[in-house]
């Protein structure tokens, strides 16, 4: 796969994933200058980022979403806009428009598309669920399009394209929460928590001082791009992909296909993953396996994103909720079953 404007390089594969695997270290410490803790967070969005997915960052305000987006942004040279989504936002706000514009030599008219915030390498879409249907739409259609489309005529985005769109999990009056089917748009959900009290204490003292960060430039584009065509070619054996087609079948309560499921699935359940989660697990398994410095993915690696890309994709009963049973219940349960 090439990308117009972007240089067809002369390294191997090989010499792509030795770059990467030494670099991983060098994202992680340019990072931790700006944010305190958070590891899995960011091992997470670096997996998505080199996948060439997007992701839905869940948590309480005040936990640095922002500032940790920015600095990725920062630290791999890519352009970066936030969106504040809300109730008045039309979709034109956020894929630009097109305006008329005169000739004032000849007198003529043409209309000259205003490219929106969609036009950046990363887009941090701000409580996404405070935006009606028709926002939410022109965002998910540009994040699987790639492309969006004004006065009839098609603009492609940058490449990189990454997207991360924030949701409160505490607040719900005023909100448009997402549909399930546009949920599984999202490689993975990244839930944030809060610090531990060491990381607490760290964070209070540097943002309450001079402590300036200074996180340096990493990687380029370019480089970005590279290992996501290098992720699409890394081999996944039969054995692989079969075990994480069948963790995805076993969080489906239907008993139709003769698949034994765990009893928690079938109580708890109402509805599965689908086969996007299959492909998520295999491309998330590659990508982890490559920032490791591994020329194949194993199901270790599966397990490893197994949560981040089931737990919006499993959908709860009534019964769940009353027996206090969450969705990372259901999913270590799928692992355990599936292993024996």
């Amino acid at each position: 796969m090439t990308y117009p404007g972007v240089p067809v390089s002369d390294m191997t594969d090989l010499d792509v994933l030795q770059e990467i695997h030494e670099k991983r270290d060098l994202l992680l410490a340019e990072i931790s200058k700006e944010i305190v803790g958070q590891a899995r967070v960011i091992n997470e969005l670096l997996i998505v980022l080199f996948a060439g997915g997007h992701v839905l960052l869940v948590g309480v305000p005040g936990l640095a979403k922002t500032t940790l987006i920015r600095t990725f942004a920062r630290i791999l040279d890519l352009s970066f806009k936030r969106i504040q989504f809300t109730p008045d936002l039309m979709p034109s706000d956020i894929t630009g428009t097109e305006v008329l514009e005169e000739n004032r030599s000849t007198g003529e008219r043409v209309f000259r598309f205003i490219p929106g915030p969609l036009f950046a390498n990363i887009v941090l879409a701000d409580e996404i669920n405070r935006t009606p249907p028709k926002t939410q739409a022109a965002l998910l259609e540009a994040m699987q399009e790639y492309q969006v489309t004004a006065g009839g005529v098609d603009h492609n985005l940058k490449r990189p394209f990454f997207v991360l769109a924030t949701q409160n999990p505490i607040e719900q009056e005023g909100t448009y929460p997402l549909p399930e089917a546009q949920l599984d748009r999202f490689m993975f959900q990244v839930n944030i928590d809060y610090p531990s009290e060491e990381e607490e204490v760290t964070i209070v003292k540097n943002t309450t001082s001079a402590y300036e960060a200074s996180p340096e430039r990493v990687m380029v584009a370019e480089e970005v791009l590279r290992v996501q065509e290098l992720v699409r070619r890394v081999p996944a054996s039969e054995d692989v992909v079969s075990y994480a087609v069948r963790v995805v079948a076993a969080t489906r309560p239907s008993h139709t296909d003769g698949v034994p499921r765990p009893e928690s699935v079938s109580r708890y359940v109402s509805w599965g993953a689908g086969p996007r989660a299959s492909q998520y697990l295999i491309l998330g398994g590659k990508v982890r396996a490559v920032l490791e410095g591994r020329t194949c993915v194993s199901r270790e690696d599966v397990r490893a994103v197994a949560e981040p890309v089931l737990r919006h994709r499993i959908i709860l009963n009534f019964r769940a909720e009353a027996d206090r049973v969450d969705v990372h219940q259901i999913i270590r349960d799928v692992i355990n079953w599936v292993q024996e």
